[in-house]
């Protein structure tokens, strides 16, 4: 009997675990990208494999603070204002989901994809030459003070309903574990299992090199059209041609939004601009990747040097690079790490697929043999490998034991 075809539209974190998978369960599998795997948002995010990665940007209050956060030149929220006349339908939608019971909803939902990351990257990975990219470590949150501290109380309660739940470290011991810090951190919150990737974009082109051995195929192409023919997906358009197929993977992050109109399904996904900067030959790296609440950046080592991610920023698809939250970044950098001396730096500018609820689309649409795995917002890097598991899972017939009706691509036509 022929083996079914399967095409995987994207070919970030998310597309090369799906297609990794999909190859292992014996399926004939394409993968497709317009550009080189590994190199949108998979490339530019914090490094971080963040089991604990489980507390929503909307949490309860953010409506009140947020006019105050915009305000602040020192947070690192931006927007770009020419932009808000059509971000406004998709951030009306966004800031209802900011309350107490919303919240934790969608921690749970989160805590599903995310709370086995490093676990679930090494099962991907092991036996190939993707594994060495893969580091078990420790993650902290670095505060001012014990206050800052209890101010996050409910964030870390859901940790704690997660599983996670920190050791302290206060005072001068703080630089005894992180020397890079300033004494004006004196509290770390460490949460162990936790893991980080030392080059995200080789990472995943190494994934597609592992694809590629086990018999799958990589083709850079285009999607323009499916063809649905009967309500079931039987060919996918491309810059280069038609190619056939028996199912087919939407991965493509935030441009997964035009794909899904040309399916007939209006997703409420925006694009929130985010920007990293690489010190590269720093004269001091953190011993264990680390958020700086100071500044709600992280800060990772990895082989380029110390990577700096997390400066939020909505303002659409431009590719021009605003200097305001780049400045900032910079100014906590030195804030946070007053010692630190570095050869040169690389500026990055990309884009998470921002959902309005916070949780990713994995599923069928409908019956129509089209499966989405894209919309991981903040959680991409940590939650590829599961979600590619998840929807191979979906594919080969198997019920995953995990409740996956939170993530239904369908849940907005519903109405929810």
């Amino acid at each position: 009997m022929k083996s079914q075809h399967v095409i995987v539209i994207g070919a970030g974190i998310v597309g090369a675990s799906s297609a990794i998978w999909l190859r292992r369960a014996g399926f004939e599998v394409t993968l497709l990208d317009k550009g080189r795997p590994g190199m949108g948002a998979s490339y530019g995010n914090g490094c971080i494999l963040a089991n604990s990665s489980v507390v929503p940007v909307t949490g309860p209050g953010l409506v009140r603070k947020s006019p105050t956060y915009l305000a602040d030149p020192n947070f690192p929220l931006f927007m770009r204002w020419s932009y808000v006349p059509k971000l406004l339908p998709w951030l009306i939608k966004y800031l209802s989901f900011a309350n107490e019971s919303d919240t934790r909803r969608i921690s749970q939902g989160l805590t599903t994809i995310v709370g086995d990351s490093l676990e679930q990257h090494k099962a991907l990975t092991a036996q190939t030459k993707a594994a060495k990219w893969v580091q078990s470590s420790n993650y902290s949150f670095a505060y001012a003070d014990r206050a800052a501290f209890n101010a996050d109380a409910f964030g870390w309660q859901l940790r704690k309903e997660a599983g996670f739940i920190p050791d302290l470290i206060e005072g001068r011991a703080v630089q005894e574990e992180e020397p890079i810090l300033g004494f004006g951190t004196q509290l770390l919150a460490v949460l162990k299992g936790h893991g980080f990737i030392l080059n995200p974009g080789s990472y995943v082109q190494d994934l597609v090199c592992v694809l590629k051995e086990l018999g799958g195929k990589f083709i850079q192409a285009e999607v323009q059209d499916f063809d649905l023919s009967g309500g079931k997906i039987s060919a996918v358009d491309t810059n280069i041609g038609r190619m056939h197929c028996d199912k087919a993977i939407v991965s493509s992050g935030i441009w997964s939004k035009p794909l899904m109109q040309k399916l007939g399904l209006h997703v409420p996904l925006e694009a929130e601009r985010g920007y990293h900067i690489v010190f590269e030959q720093p004269s001091q790296k953190p011993n264990n990747p680390m958020m700086l609440a100071a500044g709600k950046f992280v800060a990772t080592a990895m082989d380029q040097g110390l990577r700096c991610a997390g400066i939020v920023e909505f303002g659409g698809l431009s590719e021009k690079k605003s200097k305001a939250p780049l400045q900032l970044l910079r100014r906590k950098v030195q804030e946070v790490f007053p010692k630190l001396s570095f050869a040169s730096e690389q500026e990055w500018l990309g884009y998470r697929p921002a959902p309005t609820d916070s949780l990713p689309y994995i599923g069928e649409l409908s019956a129509s043999g089209v499966f989405t795995a894209f919309g991981h917002h903040h959680i991409g890097l940590t939650g590829g490998p599961k979600t590619g598991r998840l929807v191979a899972d979906m594919i080969a017939g198997h019920h995953p034991n995990t409740d996956i009706r939170p993530f239904d691509p369908m849940r907005f036509k519903r109405g929810k």
